[in-house]
C-alpha cells in the first residue's frame, strides 16, 4: 500500500480537526476533513479510507452529555458502514470528544460484552467541577495490546483540555476485564510514577485511566491530546531544550504507529 488515507470526521462544535489532520500528514498519511452530513449522503465513501479519526471539540455543544448526540448520529446513520470498516481490520482513533463519542457508541471499551448491554463505561464531569487545561504525565501499563502505542516510552507528557473526562467503567467486572485483556492503554501518573491524585489526574478517572483500546487493539480512545504535541516547539519547556531534542513531539509517534499498521 502506497498511501494510507485517513478520514477526519467533523461536525458542529468540532475544533481539533485541523491539528489532527496535520498530525496524520506529518506521520505520512493523506488526511481528509469530512463533515458528517457529507458522509451520511455518501456512505460508501467510508470504505475508501484506512483510518477513521474523531477529533476533539464540543460536538453539538455537548448537549445531553459530551459526545452523546454525535454518537447517536453515527450509530443511526453509519452502523453498517462502521461494522464493515472494522471487519476489514481498519483503525479508529477518538481523541477527547472523539473518545467520548466512541464510548457512548459502545465501540469502547468492548471489554465484557453482555447480552442487552453495549455501553460499558462513560466519561463524566471532572471531579474538580471545571474545565481542566494542563499538561499531564501518562504512563503505559506493563502490558497493552494497542497497535497505536507500540514502542512508545513508558511515560509521555501531553496536554489535556476537557470538562467531562472522568472515565467510569460500568462495574467492577468491566474494570477487571480491561486490566486482564491489556486494554488500559494510558494512566495518569506522576513524573516519577505512581498514582498522581489531582491535578495529575485532572478528572478523577477510576484507576487513573486516561485511554483504552478495544479487544483487537485497533480502536483507541484517549482524553489527552497527542495532536497537540507533534512538534518540539509545542512542549511548554521547549526553549530549555533548544535543538538538542527531537524535532517532532512524542504525540506524533501515536499517529505514526497507526499509519504504519494501516500500511501493513
Amino acid at each position: 500500500m502506497n498511501k494510507v488515507k485517513t478520514i477526519i470526521l467533523r461536525t458542529a462544535g468540532t475544533n481539533c480537526d485541523r491539528e489532527t489532520a496535520y498530525a496524520f500528514r506529518a506521520a505520512g498519511a493523506e488526511a481528509d476533513l469530512v463533515h458528517i452530513n457529507t458522509l451520511l449522503k455518501q456512505k460508501a465513501a467510508l470504505a475508501e479510507y484506512h483510518i477513521l479519526a474523531i477529533p476533539g471539540g464540543f460536538t453539538y455543544g455537548d448537549d445531553v452529555a459530551s459526545g452523546k448526540v454525535f454518537a447517536n448520529e453515527l450509530k443511526a446513520g453509519l452502523k453498517e458502514q462502521l461494522s464493515g470498516f472494522l471487519a476489514e481490520g481498519r483503525l479508529i482513533i477518538g481523541i477527547c470528544n472523539g473518545f467520548q463519542v466512541l464510548v457512548k457508541m459502545g465501540l469502547l471499551p468492548g471489554a465484557k460484552k453482555r447480552q442487552g448491554c453495549k455501553i460499558e463505561a462513560t466519561l463524566s464531569l471532572n471531579d474538580s467541577g471545571r474545565f481542566e487545561d494542563r499538561w499531564v504525565y501518562l504512563k503505559r501499563p506493563g502490558r497493552d495490546i494497542c497497535v497505536w502505542t507500540r514502542g512508545l516510552p513508558e511515560a509521555i507528557y501531553v496536554p489535556v483540555a476537557h470538562a467531562e473526562g472522568k472515565f467510569i467503567p460500568k462495574d467492577a467486572g468491566v474494570l477487571e476485564a480491561l486490566r486482564k485483556n491489556g486494554q488500559i492503554v494510558f494512566r495518569y501518573a506522576r513524573k516519577e510514577g505512581g498514582s498522581p491524585g489531582y491535578p495529575g489526574n485532572p478528572n478523577g478517572s477510576v484507576d487513573d485511566i486516561a485511554g483504552v483500546c478495544d479487544p483487537t487493539g485497533r480502536i483507541l480512545g484517549l482524553m489527552p491530546h497527542p495532536e497537540r504535541h507533534v512538534t518540539y516547539v509545542q512542549h511548554p519547556n521547549w526553549r530549555r531544550f533548544g535543538r538538542k531534542t527531537e524535532e517532532m513531539g512524542i504525540g506524533l509517534r501515536i499517529f505514526e504507529n497507526g499509519v504504519k499498521f494501516a500500511r501493513g
